[in-house]
Order: C-alpha cells, then sequence, then structure tokens
C-alpha cells in the first residue's frame, strides 16, 4: 500500500502535490453528498457554432475552481490509487475547465480545439472494470475521463475511437465502502457532434446526442424511451375548446407546455431540458447562443433547500454550485457561481498563450451589484 503517494503535476517548473489519502478523502467528501441534478443541453446556431451549457448540483460548497492546463502538461493515470500505477502521457492540447475542492481533475472544460466535456453523476448505474496488475498499463480511474480526453482529442469521432484502448476503472474511496466515482460523460466539439459515454453492467456503450440534453440515471436510452410519454407536448398555445355546452378557453400563455414536468428529479429535467434546447428560437451565432443557453440554464437553478434529505439537522442542501456555459466556437467558457451570481468568462485560447504553467482560478469572485440610482 502507497499510503504516502504523491501527485506530481508539473509544468514550467510548478509541481502540485496532494497525497492520495488527502485527495481521496476531498474526492470522497465531494460524491457522498453530490445530488444527482446536474443538467446540460446542447444548442446549434444559425452560423455553425456549438454552444453548451450546464448546471454542477452538490450538498456543500465543493469550492471549485477554473484550471488552465497548456499543451505539453505530464499526467499519470491512478493517481489517487495506492495499489496500482496506470499510464503516463503529456497533453497535446491545452484546456482548461471547472474543478472540485481545488483538484487537478476537471469536470467541465473545453480544449483549445473547441473539444468540450462534462462529467455527470451517475450513481446506481455507473459500473467499471476491476482494477489489476494485468490491465494497469492502459487502467484509468473513472474521475479523470476529462483530463485524458481534453489533453488528447480534437473530435468526438476521435474520441469514440480511442475509448477502447482504455480501461476505465473506478478508485475505491474508503468513505463510500469502497465505491468509485459513478459518472457518465457528454462529448461535443465544434462542428456539432455530441455523443453520451456510459460505462454500465452492459460495458461501454455511446449514444449519439439526438436530443441535445443530458441529465443523470437512469441510462441514455431509458431517458429517450421516457420521452415517448411527452409527445403531446408542443411550444405552440392550445385554443379553446368546448365540452358539452361549455367553452373552455385557456388562462393564458404556455399551455402548448402544459404538462411539462417541474420537479428536480433527473428524467423530469431531461424532459424540460429537451423541450427547451429543441424549441428556444434559433440564435443567429455564438454570442446569441451564449445568451440563449444561460436563459434556458435559469430553469435548473436549484435553490438552497428545495433539494434535501429527511435529516434537516445535517444541513446539506442541494444547490446549484455554478452554471458553465461553452462556445465551442470561439473556445471561451463563461460560468455564473452561487455567491458571485454575475457572469464571468475566460478566454481559453488566450489564456493558455500566457499560461507557462499549470494555473488555477477561483471560480467565486465575490458579490457585486450595479448600482443604477445616479
Amino acid at each position: 500500500m502507497k499510503q504516502q503517494r504523491i501527485i506530481r503535476l508539473r509544468a514550467g517548473g510548478l509541481t502540485f502535490f496532494a497525497s492520495a489519502l488527502s485527495a481521496a478523502l476531498a474526492i470522497a467528501m465531494v460524491i457522498s453528498t453530490v445530488a444527482q441534478a446536474c443538467t446540460g443541453v446542447v444548442l446549434h446556431t444559425e452560423n455553425g457554432a456549438t454552444v453548451v451549457g450546464r448546471t454542477m448540483e452538490f450538498g456543500f460548497d465543493i469550492k471549485s475552481q477554473i484550471a488552465i492546463f497548456p499543451a505539453g502538461e505530464r499526467f499519470t493515470t491512478l493517481a489517487l490509487n495506492d495499489e496500482y500505477d496506470g499510464f503516463d502521457y503529456n497533453s497535446t492540447y491545452g484546456f482548461a475547465g471547472a474543478t472540485g475542492l481545488g483538484l487537478p481533475i476537471i469536470v467541465e472544460g473545453v480544449n483549445d480545439q473547441g473539444l468540450y466535456f462534462g462529467a455527470f453523476y451517475f450513481k446506481g448505474v455507473a459500473e467499471y472494470e476491476t482494477l489489476s496488475a494485468k490491465n494497469q498499463g492502459n487502467a484509468i480511474s473513472s474521475e479523470e475521463m476529462g483530463n485524458w480526453i481534453l489533453a488528447n482529442f480534437e473530435t468526438v469521432d476521435a474520441v469514440r475511437a480511442a475509448l477502447s484502448t482504455v480501461t476505465v476503472v473506478g478508485t475505491s474511496i474508503a468513505d463510500l465502502g469502497g465505491e468509485p466515482a459513478p459518472l457518465h460523460y457528454a462529448v461535443t466539439d465544434a462542428s456539432g457532434q455530441s455523443i453520451v459515454v456510459e460505462y454500465t453492467s452492459e460495458g461501454l456503450r455511446v449514444f449519439k446526442n439526438t436530443v441535445n440534453a443530458i441529465t443523470n440515471n437512469p441510462p441514455f436510452d431509458w431517458m429517450l424511451t421516457n420521452l415517448r410519454n411527452y409527445i403531446g407536448l408542443t411550444e405552440v398555445n392550445r385554443g379553446a375548446i368546448t365540452v358539452g355546452d361549455q367553452r373552455l378557453e385557456p388562462f393564458g400563455q404556455g399551455t402548448g407546455m402544459f404538462g411539462l414536468p417541474g420537479d428536480y428529479s433527473s428524467p423530469s429535467r431531461f424532459v424540460r431540458a429537451v423541450a427547451l434546447a429543441n424549441t428556444v428560437l434559433p440564435a443567429a451565432d455564438a454570442q446569441s447562443g451564449v445568451e440563449s443557453t444561460f436563459h434556458i440554464m435559469s430553469n435548473f437553478d436549484i435553490p438552497k433547500g428545495a433539494i434535501r434529505d429527511e435529516d434537516r439537522a445535517s444541513q446539506l442542501f442541494d444547490y446549484t454550485q455554478w452554471i458553465m456555459v461553452t462556445d465551442t466556437q470561439n473556445k471561451v467558457l463563461y460560468w455564473k457561481a452561487h455567491d458571485t451570481q454575475r457572469i464571468e468568462t475566460l478566454d481559453v485560447r488566450e489564456a493558455l498563450k500566457s499560461a507557462s504553467q499549470a494555473t488555477f482560478l477561483p471560480i467565486e469572485s465575490g458579490f457585486q451589484a450595479v448600482n443604477r440610482t445616479p
């Protein structure tokens, strides 16, 4: 047991250290209280740009950071595993995105080629290969997929082809009784191709994201089947009808979407995300697409207290930590954090030009309001 194993993340002389023990505890804290309430959408603009939006929900402040990794960064898989050694690779592409608890593991980001990656909680369904001395040489832990995908690939097709070359395993976490990080993944490239990658008891399954949405469990194909329960939904308002001798007038706008589920369960959020992502007026360009995506994501912004366990004394409320929108055409990240509420942005290509080493920025910068009284 390599209990004192050290993770080293080198770039331009910078070395990031975190003991495997403390890192594992940090990951355990995240997963043990994480909400299954993350929601993602994909929008395609009239001029060919692709914009991706997602919310990140947890039961406590996970203190996410914005991480910037330049090309040439050195990574080692199975970094949190005390017993086995994975493989090393240098990043071909620079990338940036959001982390959890300051650990150098991307859960939402984009690279300098416009390839987007998002990790979504998949508890009770995710199932990975068993790690052994025989397969450790090509093994990667489930929480490390973001770094590997963004560092090495430019398109969805390239990712799909490469998935068979690695063995995805779970890193045991003591606080979860040996449970790994249960995740499935959304990958979208600048051309608009989008897939959902899942590891279950059926093995690796890759779905084309035909409906421009993703949430959590059940599996993606179940979500598609469930949409058949809502084939009557439309964005068009319904007119008056006559029942017997009684004429019934609609109360107002929105009657076309009558029956759209509004709760925060994963299947309901999926239906809502599909409905909104596919009925929103087409955006002319990437900037308009970013604005439209933020409007859509506001429908999934969960306030503290709306979701909680029976034990109210725990004070662990599932709520939206941040909302991130990615412009894959221009390689720009936009985000709105829980406390800040102001939209902030990072031009990934420009940031990479000045980043000679791995760089970490706070995702929260403090609440500010513009005083318009004068």
